[in-house]
């Protein structure tokens, strides 16, 4: 179910090598390990992702490209997870890791009345920016970590219940595994 899952919902190589935005990056972004669904290239997709998705940077999803090119994992899922970053969540995301921020190097919180605008944030960046910095980067490796781990566990358990299913059924249908002959080949049918 997971990589059948994942494969649905990202795009192929193929599709990929028809946006000509992207013709700049080059042929290192069609490398097929990082295009591979296994356990260790979802699960690290999920901690890349999701780390630079609380960096309050711009060019977050090049950000993840890099990242995912650099630790061999899905690119496409890494890219798509920044997006948990989006107008609608980011005040949200920042207002926490600042706070976190703040808790942490022990500043006191500057923020009265938040506006979202160029001129507001340009006017007490230089007060804001070393807690928001601090507390993007423990939010985004906790909740990084926490992605990494729970879509690990959830393979895991996917696949184990999948040999369990399929260990019942060949107890319920009297099924066994073929031997393997001397040669390490399975006999042919009717050979057993």
């Amino acid at each position: 179910m997971p990589r059948k899952t994942l494969k649905q919902w990202l795009p192929t190589p193929t599709k990929i090598r028809k946006i000509e935005a992207l013709q700049v990056l080059g042929d290192w972004i069609y490398q097929t390990n990082l295009w591979h669904i296994n356990r260790y290239s979802a699960s690290m997709a999920f901690f890349v992702g999701v780390f630079v998705a609380f960096l309050p940077i711009p060019g977050q999803m090049l950000v993840a490209a890099v990242l995912a090119v650099l630790l061999r994992c899905n690119l496409p899922m890494s890219v798509a997870l920044v997006w948990i970053t989006n107008p609608v969540t980011m005040p949200a995301l920042f207002y926490v890791s600042y706070r976190v921020g703040a808790l942490l190097i022990d500043v006191p919180v500057q923020v009265a009345e938040f506006e979202m605008s160029v001129a507001w944030v340009s006017a007490r960046i230089g007060v804001l920016w070393k807690p928001l910095l601090a507390g993007s980067l423990i939010c985004g490796l906790l909740f990084g970590s926490l992605g990494y781990t729970a879509v690990s566990l959830l393979w895991r358990y996917h696949v184990a219940s999948k040999w369990r299913r399929r260990a019942r059924h060949r107890a319920l249908h009297g099924l066994r595994l073929p031997r393997r002959g001397k040669s390490g080949t399975r006999p042919a049918p009717g050979e057993e």
